[in-house]
């Protein structure tokens, strides 16, 4: 267990090719679930927790971590199981996170160990499991069924952020040239693709949805099969970096590496923000990153992009 808390820190500045490195941890019951590790900033015994008046049951209070008040949310109940007791609480642990901009903890019963895992080995949820699901991928690990939480579905419902365009951004699109090409996201959350899609339909842009990579270089390649090229039919690509089978870096790296695919724009737009390696982004030789997620900003980037092109 302690190599696991000492070492979480360390492994966040880790990212490989296509790679990623899952923190196993366990809720109430035999399941055990898995986080990336660069979501996390630190792994710590459940420390004390003050009540917040009038706030959702899921939050089980609030800690003064390193001089920052963090919300504690119990992970237990927020996919719909019965709550971690509080007599358990002392023997509880709270794992750190950083989305979307925003730091907050989850409560969960115990962490395993850290598996180094390839993106291929983890592949989207079952057809058929529905909405109410809180699943955005599935692995195995030693034969055991790892489920991987849509940690991004679970805050919007606890601390939903702004999903709408503001009039004035609005008013910027409506000064615009119609008839522009569509957008390509990728992305394997149900919440992000919908929060992203209503934010570009918003300025008047057309969307294709993809759910990881693999699916979006195999629609890319189907676009180019005639010899034309993807910036014929797209008018730039924004990706989410975390995905099953393929992740963004090795959609970026693919795509680049494509003659026919080389030329189009690519936004990564994710929310590692408090770990994500700007190098990493040079590197693979993606155009732009943003990270997760403010509608206004979002609209008037890709309205820059998409003009200046």
């Amino acid at each position: 267990m302690a190599g696991v808390l000492d070492s979480v820190n360390q492994r966040t500045q880790l990212v490989g090719q296509n790679r990623l490195e899952l923190l196993l941890f366990r809720l109430r019951g035999r399941q055990t679930y898995g986080i990336n590790v660069f979501k996390v900033k630190e792994v710590l015994q459940c420390p004390k927790l003050s009540s917040i008046p009038q706030s959702r049951s899921v939050v089980r209070g609030v800690s003064n971590i390193r001089g920052e008040t963090i919300p504690i949310i119990d992970l237990s109940m927020a996919i719909g199981l019965p709550g971690i007791p509080a007599e358990s609480l002392p023997t509880s642990f709270v794992i750190i996170t950083e989305y979307n901009r925003k730091t907050q903890g989850f409560l969960v019963t115990g962490v395993d160990r850290i598996m180094n895992m390839n993106w291929e080995e983890i592949l989207p949820p079952p057809k058929g499991t529905g909405r109410d699901v809180y699943l955005t991928a599935v692995t195995k690990v030693d034969d055991k069924l790892i489920e991987i939480i849509d940690v991004e579905k679970i805050l919007s419902e606890f601390s939903p952020l702004g999903e709408d365009v503001t009039e004035a951004v609005l008013q910027k699109s409506a000064d615009r040239v119609p008839g522009h090409l569509p957008v390509l996201v990728v992305d394997d959350s149900v919440v992000a693709r919908r929060q992203i899609e209503r934010c570009l339909t918003a300025i008047g842009m057309e969307v294709v949805l993809k759910n990881d990579g693999k699916q979006a270089l195999d629609y890319l390649k189907s676009l180019t099969a005639d010899g034309s090229k993807a910036n014929d039919h797209l008018a730039m690509i924004i990706s989410d970096v975390e995905m099953p089978e393929m992740d963004g870096y090795t959609l970026v790296t693919r795509i680049k590496e494509d003659p026919a695919l080389s030329d189009m724009f690519i936004m990564l737009h994710t929310s590692l923000s408090g770990v994500f390696n700007q190098a990493m982004v040079k590197k693979v030789g993606a155009d732009d990153f943003m990270a997760k997620f403010s509608p206004d900003e979002l609209a008037e980037r890709v309205m820059e992009i998409i003009d200046r092109a």
